[in-house]
């Protein structure tokens, strides 16, 4: 059982995106806002991370809502996930500017859902048609919405999570937080601190221009995190991207833990005190599903974005399936328990109490997970699917599967091949139990594409 993925026109795998002031102007952002506000009426909370941008488009959003009689509850600078947190089952609706990962210059929209989860297809394509026919007009000076100023409601976020881990099993642990200058700087060191950890914090200024590194928490951009986590002896590292929906880690010895092998790490933890579905798309690690049916728990794949997990996470539960985990091989992980989206403050906090159970370091947790190679490309190109397509008929004979993209598999490995719903390239991702193996393919991938004229 899937929720099935939908052709969208505006908006990509989790919101729309692009460069502000250019692909995302204030009068696009103006004209969404409207649209939402003519779709959910009421009561909508808005919120935005630090890009420079940010500012100048939350004006444009809310002013698009009150221009449909909307009352709107402006949050202010927060990640995403708290944001979620807020809106659900209070508000009729929700905003968040962010562009996540990407570089500074971007800017996006993405949409939340009365139950917090961001809009599914089927809604947003309605969402599309009125931005693009302008089926709304404005109401009259006399019923113009109201603004609201509530910053403090990101308290209900903070503890929301540490509620959830009594008797500070942070105790004695020295963590490091890396908010790479975004929301999170608001939050993780706060959710550390609250569950008795010794909390060093790098990037944990907020600042739009990511002065410190990149939104996307890399190798090479987590390198001065890693410095600190083994000079001063920490347990363990933690940097989340541009709107903190993602968690990822250092390990002691400041090596990074691959976010596959980290989802494992969890999804066993989970799995061990709990027997259910886990619920990830198909460019999540073989060793994820593994490491679950090895813990008598059973997998169910889906799409690529966080949408289509939190909703098929929801549509199972309503079946009756007990669901108790999900989320995506790259640090977005989803806890049902607490709600229905990607949550990085929730994750830091969930590595600390692995940690403080288990009692051994992260590296030797990690060392304990089935070995798997992942290699990682993409390739620039305005027709992703007409390249999808061609590898299709290169691969015919094998099986594939084409829940997103296509996924060819071959043995004991696996080659995603998707377009990107956020930026004009086509991601690849190769999983295989053999580094040789899993460059064999690369190549082999590389040159059939090379083919294609």
């Amino acid at each position: 059982m899937t929720v099935k993925k939908m052709q969208k026109r505006l908006f990509g795998t989790n919101g729309v995106r692009g460069i502000a002031g250019k692909d995302l102007t204030p009068e696009l952002v103006l004209t969404i806002g409207a649209a939402l506000g003519s779709m959910r009426k009421g009561r909508i909370a808005v919120g935005r991370d630090t890009r420079t941008s940010g500012e100048m488009l939350v004006k444009a959003l809310k002013a698009g809502l009150m221009s449909m009689d909307c009352t709107v509850v402006d949050c202010g600078i927060l990640p995403t996930p708290a944001l979620q947190y807020i809106i659900k089952d209070t508000f009729d609706g929700g905003a968040m500017i962010t562009a996540s990962h990407n570089p500074p210059e971007y800017n996006g929209v993405k949409i939340i859902e009365p139950d917090g989860t961001e809009m599914g297809d089927e809604e947003t394509i309605l969402l599309e048609q009125r931005i693009f026919d302008r089926s709304f007009s404005p109401v009259t000076w006399d019923q113009a919405g109201s603004e609201i100023q509530s910053p403090e409601l990101i308290e209900q976020y903070i503890e929301g999570i540490t509620r959830q881990f009594p008797n500070t099993p942070g105790k004695n642990m020295t963590v490091v937080a890396d908010p790479g200058s975004g929301p999170a700087c608001l939050t993780t060191p706060r959710i550390l601190t609250s569950l008795g950890c010794r909390v060093l914090t790098i990037n944990g200024i907020m600042d739009g221009t990511f002065p410190g590194r990149l939104p996307e928490p890399s190798v090479d951009g987590l390198k001065n995190c890693a410095a600190l986590v083994t000079s001063s002896g920490a347990a363990f590292g933690v940097a989340h991207d541009g709107d903190a929906d993602r968690a990822v880690f250092i390990d002691e010895k400041g090596q990074f833990v691959e976010e596959n092998q980290q989802f494992a790490l969890i999804a066993r933890h989970i799995c061990r005190t709990k027997k259910g579905v886990v619920v990830t798309p198909v460019s999540t690690g073989y060793n994820v599903e593994t490491v679950v049916t090895n813990e008598n728990c059973s997998i169910e794949y889906t799409p690529v974005g966080s949408i289509y997990v939190a909703r098929t996470m929801r549509a199972l539960l309503a079946r009756g399936k007990p669901v108790i985990f999900g989320g995506e091989g790259n640090g977005g992980l989803i806890y049902p328990e607490h709600q229905f989206c990607r949550d990085g403050g929730m994750t830091a906090a969930m590595m600390v109490s692995i940690l403080a159970t288990s009692g051994k370091p992260l590296s030797e947790l990690i060392a304990e997970l089935p070995p798997r190679i992942i290699l990682k490309d993409k390739i620039t190109t305005p027709d992703g699917n007409r390249m999808i397509d061609f590898v299709k008929t290169r691969y015919s004979q094998d099986l594939l599967d084409e829940t997103d993209g296509v996924k060819i598999h071959k043995h004991n490995s696996w080659i995603l091949i998707r377009a990107s719903g956020t930026e004009p390239i086509v991601r690849i991702i190769i999983d295989s139990d053999s580094y040789d193996e899993a460059c064999e393919l690369q190549k082999e991938i590389n040159n059939h594409i090379s083919q294609l004229s």
